[in-house]
């Protein structure tokens, strides 16, 4: 295979040479460019080509956001979010995912300073990733919540990972206000995932929030896993709720859909509903076929409608996923498999 043409860009000499550094270690990987602003970004784009460009947000002559807009709207390819591990960098991150970036990591922290190795692995899944249309217009696609609506007593657990919050704003666009109980793991470190779940809440009528330990699994509340400060779990201690364990990774990952996934099918086994959406890597395949065998339904996001047919492909193949189904349709399925019949509470 031809190895992945990387053009690095950002501000920073320093943090130019760091991820052309950590990129350069994987032989699949050429960095073939680098670039201080996005004017220079522009002329580079068009005199090499390249697979996938590393983007820093914050940089001098043009904003990163306003770059990738035009970007994507006139010549789109993957583009991977390399920011800062701020509140400011975080939801400027996210808004670059709502724009059409691919991915996401944060710059090396003395609190994180390891955050650059698994930047390769990422940048290469990035590459061949599917370029779907933005956000907000899935949004203007997906139907709206049913007035009719009433849980039935089940909760939904969803994992995702690379094209995760594209998927996610896709998913939550219809949850109505009295939503099943939803507990998610996104592969997205700290602190990504608090904005994040600060932009969901904007979107949808159900309360969005990272989980906590302790939390209560509420009707009309979701709970996102607090990215790498460790794993969601669901606990049964007299009441569904949320744990959190600072455990090590699982399956490179903390938090991992499957360490979220296996705790849902010991806690709830047939009262919930499992999802897994697009991403890169095995993670939650073995934790959908434990929800699966303990009773719950299953779903999987379809290969043409995922950023990455990575976490589903694995889930489908090994009979995890029950049904697949393409992303604008699965908010609606998720409300149909915890919906109580008419007549019933």
């Amino acid at each position: 295979m031809k190895p992945v043409r990387v053009l690095v860009v950002d501000d920073s000499a320093t943090m130019r040479g760091l991820i052309s550094a950590a990129l350069s270690q994987d032989p699949g990987i050429v960095v073939v460019g680098q670039a201080s602003d996005p004017l220079e970004a522009r002329e580079a784009i068009k005199a090499l080509d390249p697979d996938v460009m590393t983007l820093d947000v914050e940089m001098p002559k043009m904003d990163g956001l306003a770059f990738l807009e035009k970007v994507m709207r006139l010549r789109p390819f993957p583009v991977v979010m390399v920011s800062s591990l701020t509140a400011r960098g975080a939801h400027a991150t996210i808004r670059a995912m709502e724009l059409g970036a691919v991915d996401c990591i944060g710059k090396p922290s003395m609190d994180q300073p390891d955050t650059f190795d698994d930047l390769p692995a990422r940048v290469k899944a990035a590459a061949g990733a599917r370029l779907h249309k933005r956000a907000d217009e899935r949004r203007a696609r997906a139907g709206a919540p049913s007035p009719s609506y009433r849980p039935d007593g089940k909760i939904v657990a969803i994992g995702a990972s690379t094209g995760g919050v594209e998927a996610l704003i896709a998913v939550f666009t219809g949850y109505p206000a009295n939503c099943p109980p939803t507990v998610i793991t996104l592969h997205m470190p700290t602190p990504f995932t608090k904005s994040f779940a600060r932009r969901l809440d904007g979107l949808t009528d159900a309360h969005v929030t990272e989980g906590e330990e302790g939390a209560p699994l509420e009707v009309g509340r979701v709970y996102l896993a607090p990215g790498s400060a460790g794993h969601l779990e669901v606990s049964s201690s007299g009441h569904w709720r949320c744990r959190l364990r600072s455990d090590q990774p699982v399956n490179g990952h903390r938090p991992s859909v499957d360490v979220l996934f296996d705790s849902v099918a010991k806690s709830c086994g047939g009262k919930a509903v499992g999802v897994i959406l697009t991403g890169m890597g095995r993670d939650g395949a073995a934790g959908l076929l434990a929800m699966r065998r303990a009773g719950a339904r299953t779903l999987g996001q379809t290969e043409a409608s995922s950023v990455v047919y990575g976490m589903p492909k694995v889930a489908f193949e090994c009979g995890a996923v029950e049904k697949q189904v393409s992303l604008v349709d699965i908010g609606q399925e998720i409300l149909a498999l915890t919906s109580a019949p008419i007549g019933k509470c």
